[in-house]
């Protein structure tokens, strides 16, 4: 999960660790929001020459606006965590352009870095529906006419990966979320409250918790209905550090699409033991891609934040760990994501 003024900080992994010498150009365009959903940025392999962009503090060859290079391909969508956007996946999408892949990120409304107003169980509600209808988008844009469609990859972390868990067949609610921060408030407090505030171990927080929990129960008390998604076009899926506290594990022991995971044991914001350990325990056919050895809840976001630009709450939930190799982990997760997805989408029919 991130927070808005993230993005201020934020500039581009460079691609060195990840891809070859000679990598392809990499086009990208954004669609813009209608009255059907939000924005939808693209990353895709082009024929035409890049030109330096600057992204933060780096600059990197893109080629803006050039056309989708000749041949047909396959879609992978990415979901932002709460209040992120599309910049904080870039190494990911480079990575799956060199591939040979197209990459769908739409900006899920009310939860990204412009617009972060309703950010948990509201948006978690509608961005499976988003994901789909970003792929409807790529779908009716004559510019990618050549991709197939059939078999689509989606991929999400935090937040994001919530929402693979939904259209990975996994059911939720609400309830779920407010019976879970009940029994565990204390333990589970960035799940629970977010970044409104934090239990310091001082005299207020009991009152801190108090008030939380009525909030809780204000906002989300009684809605138990399930919440699903199902979109036949995704045939993988790959969820990192993704929130699960407030899913039903029975609907996610045998995943109907291949469900890979990415899970990170130093998270502060999603405590492993709520969140990433039971959706291990109760999936019977996941695949591990990695439990990233001392990373944290930010280990997924790359390019990663800089610690001198965050506050003390964001960069205790955020930041990297001392010791944590991040380079090398950064090549270890994205080359078996990229690999999940070449296996599950590129040598199925």
């Amino acid at each position: 999960m991130l927070l808005r003024r993230l993005w201020t900080c934020l500039g581009w992994v460079s691609i060195v660790l990840i891809l070859p010498a000679h990598a392809v150009t990499v086009g990208t365009t954004t669609l813009p929001a209608n009255e059907a959903g939000g924005a939808v940025t693209l990353f895709y392999p082009t024929a035409d020459a890049g030109r330096p962009e600057r992204r933060g503090d780096l600059t990197v060859m893109l080629a803006p606006d050039a056309p989708p290079a000749p041949g047909a391909g396959r879609l992978v969508a990415i979901s932002h965590g709460s209040g992120g956007g599309p910049w904080v996946h870039t190494a990911l999408a480079q990575a799956l352009v060199e591939a040979g892949f197209t990459v769908a990120l739409p900006w899920h409304r009310g939860d990204n870095w412009t617009d972060p107003g309703r950010p948990g169980p509201e948006s978690w509600k509608q961005r499976p529906a988003e994901v789909s209808l970003a792929i409807d988008r790529v779908a009716a844009d004559p510019r990618f006419a050549a991709l197939r469609l059939d078999r689509v990859g989606a991929f999400g972390m935090s937040a994001g990966g919530h929402t693979m868990l939904s259209l990975a067949g996994g059911a939720w609610s609400p309830e779920r979320f407010r019976a879970h921060c009940e029994q565990h408030l204390a333990e589970d407090f960035p799940a629970c409250v977010g970044l409104a505030t934090r239990l310091t171990g001082g005299p207020l927080d009991g009152l801190k918790q108090w008030v939380a929990q009525r909030v809780l129960n204000w906002k989300f008390g009684g809605d138990a209905a399930p919440q699903t998604h199902r979109d036949p076009r995704i045939a993988a899926v790959v969820a990192g550090v993704p929130a699960a506290a407030d899913f039903d594990l029975a609907t996610l022991r045998r995943p109907p699409v291949p469900l890979g995971l990415i899970t990170a044991a130093g998270d502060r914001w999603l405590a492993p033991r709520f969140h990433s350990d039971p959706l291990r325990a109760a999936c019977e056919t996941c695949e591990l891609l990695a439990d990233l050895p001392g990373a944290g809840h930010g280990a997924l976001l790359a390019p990663a934040p800089s610690a001198s630009q965050l506050g003390r709450t964001e960069c205790d939930l955020l930041c990297d760990p001392p010791g944590y190799d991040r380079p090398a982990m950064t090549a270890l997760w994205i080359g078996r994501t990229v690999s999940f997805f070449r296996q599950h989408l590129l040598d199925g029919p």
